[in-house]
């Protein structure tokens, strides 16, 4: 499995159930990886996408305590056991966390890959995710040069988990 997720500085990754920043080519870097595979978010983040509809051209997996919840065109799960007993039908490298906070935060310790936006700036969030530079079960394996849109400045960040990162989540009911 793998995460994909755009934040800034402080690792901040949203504000008020929305993006923090209108980046044209994250949105496409976005797209390259995700269409055609499978993504897995959570109730807040699939009503705040267009239309509050699913993403096209991906299978939508979407996490919801909400026993009565029902969204078109998605598969709805609603616990842990659910959700990995359903991403065992799929090919893990084609598997990404889309959101929201409590989503990457939960599960990022089961991926292989994190695909990071990393912004140059403080962009007020009100949601986080944990300073991947700062868990050890995680390393940095490409960086790419600086692209700056809309007067931000960010990277295209890969980090894979390290070796003993894959023995501590063989650990976590996985």
């Amino acid at each position: 499995m793998n995460m994909i997720v755009a934040a800034d500085r402080n690792w901040g990754i949203g504000r008020n159930n929305g993006l923090l920043a209108d980046l044209p080519t994250d949105m496409k870097y976005f797209r390259e990886h995700t269409q055609g595979k499978i993504v897995v978010m959570g109730r807040k983040t699939l009503e705040s996408l267009p239309g509050g509809k699913g993403l096209p051209k991906r299978t939508n997996i979407v996490l919801s305590a909400n026993p009565d919840f029902e969204a078109e065109g998605c598969i709805i799960v609603h616990s842990e056991y659910e959700l990995f007993d359903e991403l065992a039908k799929y090919d893990p490298d084609n598997i990404f966390l889309i959101g929201g906070a409590s989503i990457y935060n939960r599960f990022y310790k089961y991926c292989r890959r994190l695909f990071i936006t990393k912004m140059d700036a403080d962009l007020n969030a009100d949601a986080f995710i944990v300073n991947i530079d700062e868990d050890e079960d995680y390393r940095l394996i490409s960086e790419s040069e600086p692209v700056t849109e809309n007067g931000i400045t960010f990277r295209f960040l890969v980090y894979a988990r390290n070796f003993e990162g894959m023995i501590r989540a063989r650990t976590l009911n996985f």
